[in-house]
């Protein structure tokens, strides 16, 4: 049966509800009711060839609470003159709130419009546009306003989250509700404030200046010449950005591979270190202004994201050569190829003559479908008699 039932009523204003309108209209004031709902009853043939089943209908919508039902005249040729339902009414915000049971959350809201319109009365309209995800974070909203207010009175503190001073607030749990004091931040602070291009939960320290956790690079000295410790063959090392920029240990060649245990293992080349890769992450790497002098080599896996990374490294020093990234390799531990989950596809414009055709082999698959051969399954002989052969 098509006619629409009492739960096809509650339907209607629950998406209200869901849509967050029934508490946007709190905060905005606006009028949403008493609002029609849709309501679509028999067709004459209808109510003549089932009247007990129109009857039935007709006692369910009256027995509805908070909901008004209006009813026009029917004639039944054997029964006479009967009222049925011809519109369906919500007459109030509290009638919608208590055919949804929502009362109680709505009350919940209440509470937090009230708080907010005290103490932070510029997030009103984040409010009217987010009631619900407000809602979720009721027993989190006072600690939330707490932080926009030192926020406000501190702008671009220059501290650690860790040193952001408020009772009950901890740095996990501004960590943990980054994305929302964003969107809160933005509304309260003045432009200048504000690094517009952090943008996202990842920058949200640089974004409103809060202190970030140094970003650390790893190398190993490959030649004892140039040790920088006394004694310690390893020369494993990690240094913050900023102290590895002002480093310059004096060598004059540098290898920068993405395999951990291919770091630790490179043998010693004289007057050269290697350093540990970030993936895509080289602009940790823009500030050493002394590699520009070294000659650089990069060891990435041979597939379309190998020479991606190193198509970006160029972008920061271009006279990067790549390192056991050529065919011949790749032809020689052919038994040992792997599959690259999900290849890049883009153009890349630094990419040597040789190294364009190789990387339009892998990204047209006209040697395997997705190959790749990571870097750690190149065995070690080779490794050494590619070092020998350098310049």
């Amino acid at each position: 049966m098509s006619w629409t039932r009492p739960a096809g009523l509650r339907a209607q204003v629950q998406r209200l509800w869901d849509r967050g309108e029934l508490l946007a209209s709190v905060v905005t004031g606006e009028s949403l009711f008493p609002r029609r709902l849709l309501l679509k009853g028999p067709t004459s043939a209808e109510m003549s060839e089932r009247f007990n089943e129109l009857r039935a209908w007709i006692g369910e919508l009256q027995a509805m609470a908070h909901c008004r039902v209006e009813l026009r005249e029917f004639r039944h040729r054997l029964f006479g003159t009967n009222a049925v339902p011809q519109e369906a009414w919500v007459d109030s915000l509290d009638d919608a709130l208590a055919l949804i049971g929502k009362r109680r959350d709505a009350s919940r809201f209440g509470a937090l419009l009230d708080l907010t319109r005290l103490r932070q009365p510029a997030l009103l309209d984040w409010l009217a546009r987010r009631p619900l995800r407000a809602l979720e974070l009721a027993d989190a909203w006072g600690r939330l306003l707490d932080i926009v207010a030192w926020v406000h009175a501190h702008p671009r503190p220059g501290v650690y989250l860790r040193q952001v001073d408020v009772p009950g607030v901890h740095s996990k749990f501004i960590e943990a509700h980054r994305g929302v004091l964003g969107e809160l931040l933005d509304l309260v602070l003045p432009a200048e404030a504000v690094v517009l291009s952090a943008a996202g939960a990842s920058q949200f320290a640089r974004r409103y200046g809060f202190r970030e956790k140094p970003a650390r690079l790893r190398f190993r000295i490959l030649d004892r010449e140039h040790a920088l410790l006394p004694g310690d063959p390893e020369q494993d090392l990690t240094l913050d950005a900023r102290s590895f920029a002002r480093l310059d240990p004096g060598v004059s060649r540098v290898f920068i591979t993405e395999n951990e245990v291919n770091f630790l293992a490179f043998p010693e080349v004289t007057d050269s270190l290697i350093i540990f890769g970030a993936g895509y992450g080289f602009e940790l790497l823009s500030e050493a202004r002394w590699l520009s002098r070294c000659r650089l080599h990069y060891w990435g896996d041979i597939d379309t994201h190998g020479f991606a990374i190193l198509d970006q490294l160029r972008a920061q020093f271009e006279h990067v050569d790549s390192f056991l990234m050529d065919r011949a390799t790749l032809l020689a531990f052919e038994s040992l190829w792997g599959e690259e989950d999900k290849q890049t596809l883009r153009d890349l414009p630094r990419l040597s003559p040789t190294e364009s055709a190789l990387y339009d082999d892998l990204r047209d698959n006209r040697l395997r479908r997705n190959l790749r051969l990571e870097q750690e399954r190149v065995g070690f002989a080779w490794v050494k008699a590619a070092l020998a052969a350098l310049p």
